[in-house]
């Protein structure tokens, strides 16, 4: 009778342990288990992130991931001093090569990444062709030459100066012609811009010493400073761009990946008369993550190889390393895939971006221009604290 009980006993035992596991109950907990990721973005990402199916996604594969939002310098300099993060994931190289200098990291991944491009209008368009700043290539994309713009920078010409614009004629702004940018103290794309201009300011060659910087420094801070007050996000000047539109920003500095999401989405904020044109020459903002947890790793490879996440990548609009994954998702829904962009160059070392950043701050500060304030400025460590006490141990695997 002892061996009949023993083995009765086992048998319901077993049972119980199967039926936690189809039923997922509490006692166990076996079922719906996560764990929980946070990382540090570039705010152009945090609708991808945001994405429900985006969300399910990592749910499926074991992970709760949550993102918090900065600059690419403030990931590389001050934002993973405030939290423990499982990893970063600025929008340039150069950002995440200081940050690989500075932290122990895993590994990094490039998932994707984003032409620069200028947001403006047909009328604007018609103008800039006038005065060589602008041309339609042979695929039928707009090229803005950096070169030709930053003499009208130097000249200091307004919009009522150009060829067929007298009197306000097409344009009636008597301001002076500037592409609208972020922050260069805050935003990686105004540092991209920077890249850009010090490239052609410095006759083609990439700024690598103080003397170069030197030679150049009168052109950045024109394009900077003379445009006032800047938005720390690159979200604030493509919204007043699809907003406002024509009056308030006729030219806007943006990755390509902000138009092409917004053409995809068919939400009707992209009009007829809104034309993308691409810097020549230009810089590739190349996404970095750098992971510093396991579950880190898990992050940047699901970016990397999921194909669903990678064909949701391409419909917000980035550039991922399959471009006939880019092409479909932007052909299914109707939008014309752009030409690959091959008039690029590269960034300056991270070191040499910093030193005329720095530089400039002085200027803004000097001209009384306070920086913008960012989204996440203040709570991130206590964010940071109330997340590190509910996070699992290192070693313990998600549950799949």
């Amino acid at each position: 009778m002892r061996r009949v009980g023993g083995v009765v006993l086992a048998v319901l035992l077993a049972a119980g342990v199967v039926a936690a596991v189809v039923i997922g109950t509490d006692g166990f907990g076996l079922i719906g288990r996560t764990t929980p990721v946070t990382g540090v973005i570039g705010s152009e990402k945090r609708p991808f992130f945001e994405d429900e199916r985006v969300r399910e996604i990592f749910r499926d594969n074991g992970y709760e991931v949550t993102v918090e939002t900065a600059g690419s310098r403030q990931i590389a300099t001050e934002a993973l001093d405030q939290a423990d993060y499982d990893f970063a994931f600025p929008s340039s190289a150069p950002a995440g090569r200081k940050i690989e200098e500075e932290r122990e990291v895993r590994q990094s991944y490039e998932p994707f990444y984003s032409p620069m491009a200028v947001a403006s209008f047909e009328p604007i368009v018609r103008l800039l062709e006038g005065a060589g700043v602008v041309s339609q290539r042979d695929d039928g994309s707009y090229a803005f030459d950096m070169a030709a713009y930053l003499e009208l920078v130097e000249q200091r010409a307004r919009w009522t100066d150009l060829p067929g614009n007298a009197d306000g004629a097409v344009y009636p702004a008597d301001r002076e012609v500037l592409v609208t940018s972020t922050d260069v103290r805050r935003s990686n794309s105004a540092a991209m811009y920077l890249a850009i201009a010090s490239y052609v300011a410095n006759d083609g060659r990439v700024v690598t010493d103080r003397a170069e910087e030197d030679a150049v420094f009168d052109v950045l801070r024109r394009i900077f400073l003379d445009q006032g007050f800047s938005e720390s996000s690159s979200e604030g000047p493509f919204q007043d761009y699809l907003t406002l539109g024509l009056g308030r920003a006729p030219l806007v500095l943006a990755y390509e990946s902000q138009f092409l999401q917004r053409q995809v989405s068919g939400d009707g904020s992209i009009t007829d008369d809104m034309v993308l044109l691409y810097p020549s020459p230009s810089v590739l903002s190349q996404h970095t993550l750098l992971s510093f947890t396991e579950p880190g790793d898990a992050v940047g490879d699901l970016l990397s190889t999921d194909p669903e996440l990678q064909r949701l990548l391409a419909e917000y609009g980035f550039r991922v390393p399959d471009r006939s994954v880019f092409a479909a998702a932007l052909e299914d829904r109707g939008v014309e895939v752009p030409p690959d962009v091959v008039d690029t160059v590269d960034t300056p070392s991270y070191e040499v971006l910093e030193r005329m950043i720095v530089r400039l701050e002085g200027e803004y500060s000097a001209a009384g221009l306070a920086p913008a304030p960012t989204d996440d400025e203040g709570d991130a460590a206590a964010r940071g604290a109330a997340r590190d006490a509910d996070r699992p141990a290192a070693d313990q695997p998600p549950v799949r």
